[in-house]
């Protein structure tokens, strides 16, 4: 029978392997989040930094590195949700292979497009992962191209655990770990190393409410799979472990917690503010689950470690995600409006929202509706301020300026 672990002499060799191909990326500590979350500290390792924009790249290099002459010159076919595509197309342009990734149609176009920046072919087939996935293995069997696991391989795990060596080096004082789980190969693989290091360690699983698969497995010691997922966090909306994520997991992940969308928007939207960082909605789900009160995690007095995975995002859709996160902290506002007067009132309500130190985001001019008076013009507003009270004040200038009625807003 097949021994799908992974030991730490696999991870020491994959660093080995890796060294002069991957970045040391940054461990940075944050007092903000600390505090938030009352942790001791809390320190981000920032992989949205690494080569390719996400960890991906050190499984994939791993991986591609041991195949034989025989199986690079048929070239390399792999499924991904966009960031091992980026992975597998970049060590295939260093090794010389070619390579071709499937990925679903929910894929960023960023990541779409950087792939194809990396020499590989991209198809667009499915509408989950799971499906492209399926369709890739079918093009492998015809072809007899190599097909590269994004998650479910052992050389693929143990790449990615190269991250728990640097984690230890930058951050020996560490208490717990978080780490997203899509396919659990990331997490297999730092857990890997941090219980080799010291089993107290406690290894945290975390995923999207909406794709919430890792626990009833570990749970009921068998894999569990869901009939479909529904997350904004596309890199890591799979169904399920394989076997040997779930082999590898079963020994070294502690507690598995889960997040909502709005939360992991919340986290995109403060690493922007906080730490200056751009993440992907995938890479912040593990400080969400840092600062959420529903994730029930203890922090208190504890040095944590925050892998940030990735930060390949689309600038529309980090735009769209920070501002539902400053919707959830209470620091934005939509509003309707009645102006007499248009345009010229609408010079008022600018002056107005300046006046009270906001930031005006949206004015624009909204369709008539039947409860609307014929002699008012009906605007919407976006409002950026400082929280709900500085907010509610603006409301109550507005409302009380010449010219203009307030009716109704996303505070009530």
């Amino acid at each position: 029978m097949r021994d799908h672990r992974v030991t730490v002499d696999d991870v020491e060799a994959a660093r080995d392997r890796i060294d002069e191909v991957v970045h040391r990326t940054p461990l940075d500590t944050s007092t903000t989040f600390a505090d938030l979350s009352g942790a001791a500290s809390v320190g981000l390792k920032l992989e949205n930094v690494q080569r390719t924009g996400s960890f991906k790249i050190r499984g994939a290099y791993n991986t591609m590195a041991q195949l034989s002459p025989a199986e690079r010159e048929v070239g390399v076919i792999s499924s991904s949700a966009g960031n091992h595509a980026q992975g597998v197309a970049l060590a295939g342009q260093l090794l010389d292979i070619e390579t071709t990734i499937v990925v679903p149609e929910v894929t960023p176009a960023a990541k779409i497009e950087a792939t194809r920046g990396y020499g590989a072919e991209v198809v667009v087939e499915g509408d989950i992962y799971e499906r492209s996935y399926e369709y890739a293995l079918e093009r492998a069997d015809e072809t007899g191209e190599t097909f590269v696991h994004p998650f479910d391989d052992e050389a693929i795990i143990a790449g990615q655990g190269t991250i728990g060596f640097e984690l230890l080096e930058q951050y020996s004082e560490i208490d717990t770990v978080l780490v997203a789980i899509g396919g659990g190969g990331l997490i297999s693989g730092i857990g890997t190393v941090l219980k080799a290091h010291d089993p107290d360690i406690r290894v945290v699983g975390v995923q999207p409410e909406g794709a919430f698969h890792a626990k009833p497995s570990l749970e009921n010691d068998a894999i569990h799979e869901l009939e479909g997922v529904d997350t904004v966090a596309e890199g890591i909306a799979d169904t399920r472990l394989l076997e040997t994520t779930f082999a590898n997991a079963r020994e070294v992940v502690d507690d598995v917690v889960s997040v909502s969308d709005r939360e992991i928007a919340t986290a995109v939207t403060l690493l922007a503010e906080r730490a200056k960082t751009v993440v992907e909605s995938a890479g912040a789900a593990p400080l969400a689950a840092t600062l959420s009160e529903s994730a029930g995690l203890d922090l208190e007095g504890e040095h944590v470690g925050v892998i940030v995975s990735g930060g390949n995002v689309n600038l529309t859709e980090h735009a769209e995600l920070t501002r539902t996160g400053l919707h959830e902290l209470e620091r934005y506002v939509d509003a309707r409006v009645a102006v007499s007067g248009w345009p010229t009132t609408v010079g008022r309500v600018v002056e107005t929202v300046e006046s009270e130190g906001a930031e005006l985001d949206v004015l624009e001019r909204a369709r008539r509706g039947p409860s609307d008076e014929p002699n008012r013009v009906p605007v919407t507003l976006g409002l950026e301020g400082s929280g709900k009270a500085h907010l509610e004040g603006v409301l109550d200038e507005l409302d009380g300026t010449d010219g203009v009625s307030v009716l109704e807003h996303s505070l009530e």
